[in-house]
């Protein structure tokens, strides 16, 4: 269990000894109890024009400190005693965004404040950094997001912002998990709020802070464009209910990296309108891995393109790498990458799934399906949990086309042979490919 308040510098320790020691707890899953928890392959590059493509466009904001105006929040009076902050934050804000120079507001360290729902909005005259040293928490008050709830805190419209500083921001999500239906199937399915929301923004820089206990997802991009996350901690429990770690949504040329993902969803979930998309030295579980969708819902047309998964390793989690699309969808995913990936005891290390089914009822065979084409899945070896580690159910109209496998080692943690179910798809193999599509 990491500290509630940790020294300045420990997100940024904690990450560096990860990576180096691939030290992972096993984590009981009981959606009945609820309980807090808490790069070594290496390749030729593949797609160099598409990681130039996703670096291009400058996201820096970095200026000379002498003309960076200081904005602390506790002069606009944030008291952090357990009261409502939400007030202070917002004058702070107005006042850094009205700036005609550089404006870095500063959340103090050892310090919680407490937030409702607030929305930070531009433009604003300049860049912007929102430095986070202390803790920032939502409120707890279910009823303070009658008027949204969908959204925490949202960033809505702002360009050249910069949001780190070793801090926290958590979501206080233990009482939507508890309220939601997937975990008490007697409560209405009712939505619940994203903790942290960029919207319609660019050149944004997202770096060395820690996310915990999102009420639903942990951190959105939405119709952003040139982004970079960064040395980023996610936690939640193994079983709190669609807490994804980050979600990228109709977002261009976003760049995570050197980031662990330790949550109760996907780890990193990419859907519609998304290109450009990288993610590169990721540590992901618990949670369901990294996924493309899923896409097509209610017969609606999707399109996502140029995504790179490179170095990363998922432990204990329901899926590796995974592309999931609808019956009745249509548009395409397509040049994606997912290379030098290691898996530990994961469910579904390698799957595509077009007939995905994410309903109590069964859901009826379509004709249309989302086009699945040139995927890439080279240098990823470990063990499967499950005895079928590759699966490709494709759709019988649409089949998954331009599928290549490239020195695959998958097994199981008997040291015993993984199956693979492949259907409707057209594969090619190069090197070594364990198990085989027959």
């Amino acid at each position: 269990m990491l500290p509630q308040n940790p020294p300045k510098h420990l997100l940024f320790l904690f990450l560096v000894l990860t990576f180096f020691t691939y030290c992972f707890g096993t984590y009981q899953e009981n959606p009945h109890a609820i309980l807090e928890h808490d790069k070594k392959i290496s390749s030729k590059p593949v797609f160099s024009s598409f990681s130039k493509l996703v670096r291009h466009g400058n996201t820096s904001t970095t200026v000379s400190s002498s003309n960076i105006i200081q904005i602390n929040v506790d002069d606009f009076g944030a008291k952090a005693n357990g009261t409502d902050d939400s007030e202070a934050f917002k004058k702070a804000w107005v006042k850094a965004c009205s700036s005609n120079e550089t404006a870095n507001i500063v959340v103090p360290e050892n310090k919680t404040y407490l937030l409702k729902p607030v929305t930070f909005s531009g433009p604003c005259q300049s860049d912007l950094i929102f430095q986070i040293y202390g803790t920032i928490k939502a409120s707890n008050k279910m009823s303070e997001y009658e008027d949204d709830r969908r959204h925490w805190i949202v960033f809505d419209n702002v360009n050249n912002l910069k949001v780190q500083g070793g801090g926290i921001i958590n979501g206080n999500g233990r009482m939507w998990w508890e309220n939601s239906c997937k975990i008490n199937k007697d409560m209405p399915c009712k939505v619940a709020p994203t903790a942290v929301t960029f919207n319609e923004s660019r050149n944004l820089i997202v770096s060395n802070l820690w996310f915990k206990n999102a009420q639903k997802m942990h951190l959105r991009f939405e119709k952003c464009i040139n982004v970079k996350a960064m040395n980023l901690l996610v936690t939640a429990p193994g079983n709190s209910p669609n807490t994804d770690g980050i979600h990228v949504t109709g977002t261009q040329s976003i760049r995570i990296t050197n980031s662990v993902i330790r949550t109760g969803d996907d780890c990193i979930s990419i859907v519609n309108g998304s290109r450009y998309v990288e993610a590169t030295d990721i540590i992901c579980g618990p949670g369901h891995g990294i996924s493309i969708g899923s896409l097509g819902a209610d017969n609606s047309e999707a399109e996502v393109s140029n995504v790179l998964v490179n170095r990363a390793t998922f432990s204990g989690t329901t899926n590796g790498v995974r592309i999931k699309t609808w019956q009745g969808g249509s548009g395409y995913a397509k040049d994606i990458v997912f290379e030098n990936l290691i898996m530990k005891n994961v469910t579904n290390p390698i799957i595509i799934d077009q007939n995905y089914c994410d309903q109590d009822d069964p859901c009826k065979e379509q004709k249309s399906a989302v086009q699945v084409s040139n995927v890439m899945y080279r240098n990823i070896q470990g063990t499967s949990a499950s005895e079928v580690a590759m699966k490709f159910d494709c759709s019988k109209t649409f089949p998954c086309q331009g599928i290549l496998l490239q020195d695959i080692i998958l097994g199981l943690e008997e040291d015993e042979l993984a199956k693979a179910y492949c259907v409707n798809v057209k594969l090619t193999d190069m090197g070594k490919v364990s198990p085989q599509c027959y």
